[in-house]
């Protein structure tokens, strides 16, 4: 069946102009043009828009969508299990958010309690799926499938003192560092190794249970100055503070474990 733009347009729910944009973006060509110069589409271009709008539905740029659908191992099938995993998710973190919020409103009328986890649960599985966004791939090549979702697992059921303690691991860690960097900044000084210890601690509150280790703490130093949004996030300390964490750490764990020297 072949559909005029105004066909398609209604059927999609986004107006002909919409179409038209994404013509000069070059994500939907008609299939053909009929006497009357009007635009037709096939069932061909009917999959494209709804891929298209799927896409654009997650937030993916145009410009990207357009390099998605054009690359040579596109499949459709396969794109069309990623929507339907990402949905389920958007859809688990909505369901955990209503939950939140009806809970809420029936502890301000009086109608029932929650304890001061309970009132972070949904926002803390917001944070897991941006994590997943943001380092889901690097991390699963780098730690691997089980390590990452176990972590993620982790921060998704902390409770609100776990969640406080683990910021203030944080601000000492901070603390630790721009008083070291003050007095000359010494790896192997007492307040920089201080830093080692409380991030060690910090770390294990992310880690799955028994996964810690000075080698993997360590890997973690050389991270924080060859990836520029973890060095950026430590110099905001003070200049310097990647590396100085970084040589800390390097110092903090070999010092005493041979196995990672």
């Amino acid at each position: 069946m072949e559909y005029t733009i105004g066909e398609l347009a209604r059927m999609a729910g986004v107006s002909t102009r919409t179409l038209r944009h994404f013509e000069t973006k070059g994500l939907l060509s008609p299939l053909k043009r009929g006497e009357n110069g009007y635009r037709e589409y096939g069932r061909e271009q009917v999959e494209r828009l709804q891929q298209v709008l799927l896409y654009r539905e997650l937030g993916m740029p145009l410009d990207t969508i357009r390099a998605t659908l054009d690359s040579p191992g596109f499949d459709r099938e396969q794109a069309l299990e990623a929507h339907l995993t990402e949905l389920k998710a958007k859809r688990k973190q909505l369901d955990a958010l209503v939950k939140n919020v009806t809970k809420t409103l029936e502890e301000s009328r009086g109608e029932s309690t929650m304890t001061d986890s309970e009132k972070f649960q949904g926002l803390r599985k917001q944070m897991v799926r941006e994590n997943e966004k943001k380092y889901g791939d690097e991390a699963r090549n780098r730690y691997g499938n089980e390590m990452f979702d176990a972590s993620q697992e982790r921060l998704g059921t902390m409770s609100q003192q776990q969640w406080e303690h683990q910021e203030r691991l944080e601000q000492q860690i901070a603390e630790c560092l721009k008083t070291s960097l003050d007095a000359g900044g010494d790896p192997a000084g007492e307040q920089a190794q201080k830093a080692c210890e409380l991030h060690a601690e910090w770390i294990r509150m992310f880690w799955p249970e028994g996964t810690y280790n000075k080698k993997a703490q360590l890997g973690l130093a050389q991270m924080y100055v060859a990836d520029e949004r973890f060095k950026a996030y430590y110099d905001a300390i003070g200049d310097g503070a990647a590396e100085l964490l970084s040589n800390a750490l390097t110092v903090y764990c070999t010092q005493d474990d041979p196995q990672t020297s």
